[in-house]
């Protein structure tokens, strides 16, 4: 059994300036991961997983695709297949994984996580299942005891507003150092284009809710009280999945039309649809901004491409892409209309189309106030992004586009507990970049100022900018 060579203390890292500024000033720091999709109710219940399938296969669609990729049949992905025997498709799966982030994230969880210092491959398989799963028998790689080795200090779920905040509730009752915040996730009111699914939405937020939304008032009524009762538990990010912003402004007139037509059970219009989301969008936009906190719009997915599979598995498994819609002017309208009644709230820009970085980079600088440093925000590479290529072009867009010691760093955008090893990768990347910088006499190599510089953007500017009480405190 071959023990990794290539997990090493100097992985990604080039030069001794890096090497220095990542082991005294990124790797210290906790993890603020302001934006994810773990789910609330594992975190409250202490989850145990039942094996190393189930904690490192279960909802992980960046290895499904892998797997479906080098042959393997669904059962062994996210069917019904014996935990043993999805892991051994996996091990034989990765060494063909060369060159995809998946061969540096695997063998850091493994490395990481669970201590085992082994290649992964079918040879190997055995002895890491077994391995494995007798560290998983420890209290240290429950739910809670992962985010405690991990020091994450504050996790942002992602809730729909239909969604209860019981979970969260019993979180913060529990004691445990990570905090832990919903995030107001309203995607599911702009499917006025599905009126079946619109409809049983719009009940089960009136349900939770308590205020009926048969009229569109009472739909943002309802909105309304559930932002509230978000803020009131701690949240204070929203987010929105678009693949891009919508163009085609729309009246409060026009907008009860379209909500009325789809109560009645009639699908809007493409147009109606388009105009619908612009009314909903600058509603948001105005809730976010009254009360003090941070939109982020993930822009550029085209989600479930596979009308087949997406029949038979459902969405989020795995046959998304990166959309080449264009994103220019559509944000820029929906930017500028939030602006011109100074109801722009904090914003955090993401894209997942590489072509689009410049874009994005320069569209946050047209509209800083001046109010906050950085408030509106070029986000972390993201989801075929957030690897090695795609960390260093969002951050070289940045850095000459922006001010990259303003930035909120690294998140997982991830199902996964063992994903905060995504954080060290970041860290790795970002620590290379200003190191190789420095040696190559770009940047003075002053290791005060371009540690504190690295802090920030691994630690402090999220913990300011997001304003949440964090449960670790950063290192200094």
């Amino acid at each position: 059994m071959r023990a990794t060579t290539f997990i090493t203390d100097s992985f990604l890292l080039e030069n001794e300036t890096a090497k220095e500024l990542f082991s005294q000033y990124a790797s210290p720091q906790p993890i603020h991961d302001y934006h994810c999709h773990l789910p609330p109710k594992q975190v409250a219940d202490n989850h145990r997983f039942a094996d190393l399938a189930d904690i490192w296969l279960g909802g992980d669609h960046y290895k499904w695709r892998a797997m479906r990729a080098n042959g393997v049949a669904e059962r062994f992905c996210s069917g019904d297949a014996k935990g043993y025997d999805k892991f051994l498709a996996f091990a034989k799966m990765l060494p063909y994984a060369v060159g995809n982030p998946l061969y540096h994230w695997s063998h850091l969880e493994l490395l990481r996580i669970f201590g085992i210092d082994l290649l992964i491959n079918e040879a190997n398989a055995p002895a890491i299942w077994e391995q494995a799963n007798a560290r998983l028998q420890s209290n240290d790689l429950a739910a809670h005891g992962i985010l405690a080795s991990n020091k994450v200090a504050v996790i942002g779920t992602t809730d729909d507003p239909a969604d209860s905040l019981a979970e969260h509730e019993r979180i913060a009752a529990s004691g445990i150092p990570t905090k832990v915040y919903p995030t107001f996730r309203p995607d599911k009111a702009l499917n006025v284009h599905q009126p079946e699914l619109f409809n049983l939405w719009c009940d089960r937020l009136a349900a939770i809710s308590g205020v009926e939304c048969q009229t569109l008032g009472g739909l943002m009524d309802a909105l309304k009280k559930r932002h509230d009762d978000f803020h009131a538990i701690g949240g204070r990010l929203s987010d929105h999945g678009l693949e891009s912003c919508f163009a085609s402004e729309c009246t409060e007139s026009e907008a009860k039309q379209i909500f009325d037509k789809a109560r009645s059970g009639k699908a809007a219009t493409n147009e109606e649809q388009q105009k619908f989301g612009w009314f909903m969008m600058l509603y948001f936009g105005h809730l976010d901004a009254a009360r003090g906190w941070t939109k982020q719009l993930h822009l550029g997915a085209m989600r479930n491409t596979n009308s087949r599979m997406h029949s038979l598995l459902g969405a989020d498994t795995g046959y998304d892409s990166i959309s080449d819609a264009p994103q220019a002017r559509a944000l820029a309208g929906y930017l500028d209309a939030l602006e011109r009644t100074n109801q722009l709230p904090k914003m955090v820009l993401y894209n997942l189309n590489p072509a689009d970085n410049y874009v994005l980079a320069t569209m946050a600088g047209n509209f800083q106030d001046g109010s906050i440093a950085g408030k509106i925000q070029f986000g972390s590479g993201w989801w075929h992004l957030d690897q090695k290529q795609g960390m260093e072009w969002q951050l070289e867009a940045l850095s000459q586009l922006g001010l990259i010691r303003r930035f909120v760093g690294m998140l997982t955008d991830s199902r996964s507990f063992l994903s905060y090893t995504r954080h060290e990768y970041f860290r790795r990347i970002l620590c290379n970049k200003i190191g190789n910088e420095a040696e190559r006499g770009l940047l003075p190599r002053d290791m005060k100022m371009l540690g504190s510089m690295i802090r920030e953007i691994c630690f402090t500017n999220a913990r300011d900018f997001f304003g949440q009480t964090c449960g670790y405190e950063a290192v200094i």
